[in-house]
């Protein structure tokens, strides 16, 4: 897929994460994507290895819908990791 975040793919499970007192709900590839992507690389700096492979996951699964589970699960250990859930 040529624009990862305007993918529509459903994740396999919807991540509600609060930033800066509000609640970002992230339901597909693309929402998840952008929320990622968008902040700066120094807020992910301690998370770089595991930022990177959610990175990845998401563009692979944005191109093929198999691929959603494998992208939910290191979305899932990026925000579990850095205790965004």
């Amino acid at each position: 897929m040529a624009d990862v975040s305007k993918s529509d793919t459903p994740l396999k499970a919807t991540f509600k994460v609060r930033l800066n007192g509000e609640t970002v709900t992230l339901a597909t590839v693309g929402q998840a994507y952008r929320f990622i992507t968008n902040l700066s690389s120094v807020e992910w700096m301690e998370f770089r290895s595991l930022h990177d492979d959610a990175v990845v996951a998401l563009e692979r699964a944005a191109g093929n819908a198999m691929l959603s589970i494998p992208a939910t699960n290191a979305l899932r250990a990026l925000f579990v990791r850095s205790k965004m859930l």
